[in-house]
């Protein structure tokens, strides 16, 4: 029997040793429990706004205090921003050694295992990923070669077809199952469904493609083909941290479990009552699986709020007990401040309920509240068109957030498809968009090409004897010297990103000629980005993986100006904050949607949509609603209040009744609401108005 040594562990004595950072006191006492927390499996329930990225800034420091090598700490979040701003901050903390943390997005990181190992599993080193947009195309083309498209009866389109196959995998479902709980319609078609998604799988493979999913499922099939990899990438993951868990789906939690299969040592922290996404495949069960997962779990909570005031979290902590599930947590101030009693607002229409709104800005604004620190909430993006239209006519300007993302914009796409043939010649689907960009090639041709293309790896943009039309013949030779041009001379990225936007622009002027300036100032920003990056590959990743919002680049003001008011659905303010906040469109059918009041689950993250919302708030809080709504072929109807605000104490929840100015003394009701702040227009000073329970326009 070989002789043992043990190993002495790498954590401090029980007094804390010699260590730099005075952990205790420089944070409260949950938050120093979580970041010095031993090793193990350890969940850390964190309620919004309790310092959940501080507490995770200080263990990840806390770790290379403690001996733990920082390349063997593996930091997973869900946007690569929240990864470099932590790394960022611990190397603030302790040194420089925390910004050799491996950390980024579960994308990100499987893509690195990957790039190293994917020809174990039948793909090229150098594959391409493709966006949602481009995973559609890819299904499009399938669709049509089948000729699903000629049926006498309606077929799945591209988006739903990709949206399908996405759920199956990232909600570890089978497809029938999918099917029949949210395209019931599509029941008839399940053996078309089937063998589509076969032809998607093997047509990814055969071109060198994966798209979202594929980095997580095949990460997934790499270590369960080959079991010596998983002990090496899990080996390396001496400590394992993950930002908001309760956000990951069923292929991460799975992901997780591999990561730490070795030295058993993860850390999640989530929230919940913040589980918001499962639309994207978010299965909020994971965060309270994971005790089950992971024997032995330490459960720890964070509940001082350092955000907001105690009327707005009070709010909050009665709206979560409506919860079909939840953890046991109660938000407290950590200021001791009461404040304000956060206000329910009751608009006649989406009008008046857009005028309350755009005034209490306004006045706010004269009152010395930044705009910036301002904020609309909504469920959905159109909800806020009205808002729009009286922010644009008070002369506000405002940023929109949840709209369309940079690389979803078509011009946008057309470069990048550029860039991906000279990575990856073996794309079709980008070879597919390139083409077509070219007069005189429709999908048939751009076909014929694309397989004498793809057939040759070693010279693939190199035109051979064959048969060409003059409608497009010199577009062509034009489209391939640039592609040799480009692939031979090893140009800096931002050469090559020049070189495409400078040919691409004719192609744009033609193509887009009714708005092309606006799009070619998207190009000059899309260059600038190319400057960040340093080789190609990596610029395509991170554009895929990260994708910047469109909205907001074109919402900026285009000469000098204060900072703009936030619009935003609130799936896009999360982890935002703002001193004062605005829900609008409160309304049953909007929150919770028409879509989910079927399903319990559906219904209750709509609650979980509605507390995010209002723990964004730091001092006020004002939800309003339209009391009549407008539907075509319907006219006028009265709406019903959101569900969710419904029967809430007033003393959680303070009515204000909206008036006329004019009307502001006559017809009042005779209880003692607070006023609103703000309401200056009427000429009343401060001390008069706190005692109008009325909001004059």
């Amino acid at each position: 029997m070989p002789r043992r040594i043990v190993l002495r562990r790498d954590d401090p004595s029980p007094e804390g040793g010699d260590l730099t950072i005075d952990y205790r006191g420089e944070l409260n006492e949950q938050q120093a429990a979580a970041a010095t927390a031993k090793g193990g499996p350890v969940l850390i329930v964190a309620g919004a706004g309790t310092g959940k990225t501080r507490t995770l800034v200080y263990r990840v420091a806390y770790l290379v205090e403690t001996g733990v090598r920082p390349e063997q700490i593996t930091l997973l979040t869900f946007t690569r921003r929240a990864a470099r701003e932590m790394l960022t901050r611990a190397s603030a903390l302790l040194d420089g050694r925390c910004q050799r943390v491996r950390g980024g997005t579960f994308h990100a990181f499987c893509l690195t295992i990957l790039r190293r190992h994917a020809q174990a599993i039948g793909f090229k080193e150098r594959f391409t990923i493709l966006d949602s947009a481009d995973a559609a195309d890819v299904v499009d083309i399938l669709r049509t070669n089948s000729g699903y498209h000629k049926g006498e009866k309606r077929f799945p389109r591209k988006k739903t077809l990709y949206t399908m196959f996405s759920a199956e995998r990232n909600r570890d479902q089978p497809l029938e199952q999918v099917v029949e709980t949210q395209y019931p319609q599509f029941i008839p078609y399940m053996d078309a469904l089937h063998d589509l998604a076969t032809q998607y799988d093997q047509y990814k493979r055969q071109h060198s493609l994966m798209d979202f999913d594929d980095l997580l499922l095949r990460t997934l099939e790499l270590f369960q083909q080959h079991d010596d990899i998983r002990q090496q990438v899990a080996t390396r993951c001496r400590h394992v941290l993950v930002d908001e868990y309760q956000d990951t789906n069923r292929l991460q939690a799975e992901l997780v479990r591999h990561f730490g299969s070795v030295h058993g040592n993860v850390t999640v922290v989530g929230d919940d009552a913040q589980s918001i996404y499962r639309f994207r495949g978010a299965d909020f069960r994971n965060i309270f699986d994971f005790p089950e997962q992971f024997e032995n779990t330490q459960v720890l909570k964070l509940e001082e709020n350092y955000r907001s005031t105690q009327a707005i979290l009070d709010l909050a902590n009665h709206l979560i007990t409506q919860a079909q599930r939840s953890f046991d947590k109660e938000l407290v101030a950590a200021s001791g401040e009461e404040g304000d009693t956060p206000a329910v607002v009751p608009a006649t229409d989406a009008r008046d309920e857009a005028r309350f709104v755009a005034q209490m800005i306004h006045d706010l604004r004269e009152g010395g509240t930044p705009l910036n620190d301002m904020a609309v909430l909504f469920r959905s993006s159109f909800n806020s068109y009205d808002v729009e239209v009286e922010l644009n006519r008070k002369n506000i300007p405002y940023v929109k957030y949840g709209g369309m993302k940079l690389s979803e914009a078509a011009h946008i796409k057309d470069v990048l498809a550029h860039l991906k043939v000279l990575e990856n010649p073996a794309d079709a689907a980008s070879w597919n968009r390139v083409l077509q960009l070219l007069h005189g090639i429709g999908p048939k041709t751009a076909g014929d090409l694309i397989d004498w293309i793809t057939s040759d790896a070693e010279d693939p943009f190199t035109l051979k004897e064959r048969f060409y039309s003059g409608r497009y013949v010199e577009a062509l030779k034009e489209l391939f010297n640039l592609l040799r041009r480009l692939r031979t001379e090893e140009l800096p990225l931002i050469a090559q990103v020049e070189a495409v936007v400078e040919y691409y622009e004719p192609i744009c002027k033609d193509t887009y000629y009714e708005d092309f300036p606006k799009r070619l100032q998207d190009l000059e920003h899309f260059v600038g980005l190319a400057e960040n990056a340093s080789n190609r590959s990596d610029f395509l990743a991170s554009l895929a993986l990260d994708p910047i919002e469109l909205s907001a680049m074109e919402a900026e003001p285009a000469q000098d100006d204060e900072p703009p008011l936030v619009l935003s659905t609130i799936h896009s303010a999360k982890g935002l904050e703002f001193s004062n906040v605005f829900i609008i469109h409160a309304l049953e059918g909007v929150l919770p949607s028409q879509y989910a009041v079927k399903d319990p689950e559906a219904v209750d993250e709509e609650l979980r949509l509605l507390y995010v919302a209002i723990t964004r708030a730091k001092d006020d809080l004002f939800i309003s609603y339209p009391m009549l709504q407008y539907r075509r072929y319907q006219g006028e109807h009265m709406a019903r209040p959101s569900r969710f605000i419904e029967d809430v104490p007033e003393d959680l929840l303070e009515p204000v009744r909206l008036v006329e100015e004019g009307a502001a003394s006559a017809d009042l009701p005779e209880n003692n609401h607070q006023a609103l702040p703000g309401s200056s227009d009427t000429g009343s000073s401060d001390e008069s108005a706190q005692s109008n329970d009325n909001l004059p326009f």
